[in-house]
């Protein structure tokens, strides 16, 4: 049966000698006069002929190809390709059918980031900044499955701290049916002649392994992305245009490499506006460089990149009252702080002054040297000690052993102490967005630095390290810190001794301080858990590892869990309400993240917080002049949403730079204390 170019038309395959394989027709063919032109492309190789001339002589030879239908074929993968084709266009006619395929306990505030905001933009360029324990990560995870279902994203890449890693993977997995690789140093290490970056659909990776030097070429070569999500965000802020950090820089990479960007933080702005529009450039670089604009945008509640709503104001769904009203009532339980003040005095406080003493001679020796590399670092160590002397005198003794070690090194070994080299000194900003295992490593480095460019100089100070390493263990075997015993007279007051079901988190700084206070707690007869930045994620069953203790603390097997900051991120415990800071971070953002670990969805109790701070100190009086600021705007709002945006009432590191101010004698106890009174802004 001869073909006429009626015949030829979109979609039909034809056979002839003049092809070497079946070719389908695309597109609708032109007609002419005894002629057809036509598209096709080969049904085995996908190979396009373009304006193909099919003259009758040629239409004589073809055949169409009529496939005649049969009904033997089985009918469960039949049913299972229509359920897979009515899945594909199901989000045409359900908005929340990603909703409906996740194991997800929705509440009203996710549903409302993702359906009435981030999956309003053609292009998802959004800084998610709700509180912690919000549940950013489920608005991430619908997100990701929404932009799935709609057939616009494919490769995914999730950069967070490497402690979170796995906590993303396993939240992936559970709720969203969504596999990842978290892909590893070592991964790309064995890798040759392949970016590791490719080899996997839907990637987790660690922040601070992304931006490495030797890691970010692979990165900048790897396909792009089509959804880039960065959790714990804050993490990329640059000081400013001219001081952008390593971190700021894989931000700028990402922002040019994916399609679709989402920033998650409960930290976002560090009260300083151009560093705040900074941030925000990571999503945009021309669309917010204006400072002003940006600022009013939120004031009005119209920035259309920017969603940040306070625990205060998250509500559940309305349930039917008993008076036939309906009534939406608050998710998240009060947050009560309390204030633990008390005074050193005897060997403590003689110990105290000093280590003032010593930190203020060398910080005003540091700061008459100008910016000297050396001064800078003598500065930056010395007030690592005052920090370390609020926080225990056994933090305190421990790091002046490692001075000591270091210093004696020095003394042996060095013939010319002017031209000792110095590692790169952190900014303030680089310092705080550091893990407590990284900068407690920096630190180490840093011991060595002393301003003395003569060995007897030297031998003065190792004298003067020596006497205050002795004061500090008279301290230590005396027995009887004051802080301490306020410790145990706060856990006797509240019941812990009484009640072994009741739990504790306790947070300070330093590792040091943490092993100490594990000795102590344990010899109270207490079960102590830990967490601190040398300890991998590893598993619930895997013992020495931090979610091994987050499960043990869960399950009641400890009642105690002392942590580093370490903690202060991406770790749930809302199954415990009390907290207890036992040294009060200088950077105020700390203290929300520290509130964050219990004050979650899910907590059924008010949190109770309790701060310990020495009153006749000058560090003690910043901070409880902080804490009364905070109390203060608490107060007069009758409500605790002034915790949530601590950095915006206070800068992220001020209270720091009015301490070394102090230290190196530019300012005195009584204009620290002025400072704060006209800086902390209501």
């Amino acid at each position: 049966m001869s073909v006429s170019t009626a015949d030829i038309l979109d979609g039909v395959v034809i056979i002839g000698s003049q092809f070497s394989e079946p070719m389908r027709v695309v597109g609708n063919p032109t007609a002419g006069d005894g002629f057809v032109l036509v598209n096709l492309v080969g049904t085995r190789t996908s190979n396009f002929r373009g304006g193909v001339t099919l003259t009758k002589t040629d239409l004589g030879s073809i055949q169409i190809e009529r496939k005649e239908a049969v009904f033997g074929g089985k009918p469960r993968l039949f049913k299972l390709g229509l359920e897979a084709l009515r899945i594909s266009l199901a989000q045409e006619y359900d908005p929340y059918f990603g909703l409906s395929i996740s194991r997800v306990d929705p509440l009203p505030h996710q549903l409302d980031a993702v359906y009435n905001h981030l999956l309003k933009s053609a292009r998802v360029r959004f800084l998610l900044a709700d509180d912690a324990g919000a549940g950013k990560t489920i608005m991430a995870g619908l997100l990701l499955k929404e932009l799935k279902l709609r057939g616009l994203v494919d490769r995914v890449l999730i950069i967070c701290p490497a402690n979170l890693a796995f906590q993303w993977q396993r939240e992936m997995a559970d709720r969203f049916q969504e596999q990842f690789h978290i892909l590893r140093g070592g991964d790309l290490r064995v890798q040759y002649g392949v970016n590791g970056w490719n080899q996997h659909p839907q990637i987790i990776t660690s922040m601070d392994l992304a931006k490495r030097d030797e890691i970010l070429p692979s990165v900048r070569q790897a396909d792009d992305w089509d959804l880039v999500i960065v959790d714990e965000a804050h993490r990329m802020s640059a000081r400013d245009s001219e001081h952008k950090s390593e971190r700021y820089r894989l931000g700028e990479l990402m922002r040019d490499k994916t399609a679709h960007f989402l920033l998650l933080t409960a930290t976002p702005h560090k009260g300083d506006p151009a560093n705040f529009s900074l941030f925000l450039q990571l999503l945009d670089q021309e669309a917010y460089a204006d400072v002003k604009s940006i600022h009013d945008a939120m004031e009005r509640r119209e920035a259309a990149c920017y969603l940040r709503r306070t625990k205060e104001v998250m509500l559940n769904f309305p349930k039917p009252q008993a008076d036939g009203t309906w009534k939406a009532v608050k998710l998240f339980k009060k947050r009560i702080p309390h204030t633990v003040a008390f005074c050193l005095e005897g060997d403590e406080m003689d110990l105290y002054r000093a280590v003032t003493h010593y930190v203020q001679r060398q910080s005003a020796r540091a700061a008459e040297s100008g910016d000297d590399r050396r001064a800078r670092a003598v500065g930056f160590i010395m007030a690592m000690y005052q920090r370390r002397m609020a926080s225990s005198t056994h933090s305190l003794k421990q790091s002046l052993l490692r001075r000591q070690k270091a210093l004696k090194h020095l003394l042996e070994t060095a013939s010319q102490l002017g031209d000792i080299p110095m590692p790169d000194i952190p900014t303030e900003e680089e310092w705080e967005e550091m893990d407590d295992a990284e900068r407690e490593a920096r630190e180490r480095e840093l011991e060595r630095a002393t301003l003395a460019k003569r060995k007897p100089d030297l031998e003065q100070e190792l004298k003067e390290i020596a006497e205050l390493i002795a004061q500090a263990q008279r301290v230590e075997d005396g027995d009887h810190e004051i802080k301490l015993s306020r410790l145990k007279s706060q856990m006797t007051e509240q019941g812990f001794f009484a009640d072994r079901n009741q739990r504790l988190l306790l947070f300070t700084e330093y590792k040091d301080t943490l092993d100490y206070l594990v000795g102590k707690l344990k010899s109270w007869g207490l079960t102590v858990g830990q967490i601190h930045g040398g300890m991998k994620p590893g598993s619930r069953d895997e013992e020495g590892s931090r979610l091994f203790a987050e499960r043990s603390f869960w399950d009641l097997k400890t009642q105690v869990l002392v942590a580093t900051e370490a903690a202060g991120e991406g770790i749930n415990l809302q199954c415990c309400n009390y907290l207890f800071n036992y040294d009060i971070p200088w950077n105020p953002n700390r203290l929300e993240q520290r509130m964050g670990r219990i004050h979650r969805y899910g907590q059924t109790k008010n949190c109770l917080i309790f701060n310990f701070f020495a009153e006749n100190t000058v560090e003690g009086r910043v901070l409880q002049k902080l804490l009364e600021k905070l109390q203060a705007i608490r107060d007069a709002l009758d409500e605790d949403s002034v915790f949530n945006v601590v950095g915006e009432v206070i800068p992220a590191n001020q209270i720091e730079r009015l301490l070394r101010d102090f230290y190196a004698g530019k300012l005195s106890a009584d204009d620290i204390e002025a400072r704060l009174e006209v800086e902390v802004r209501e």
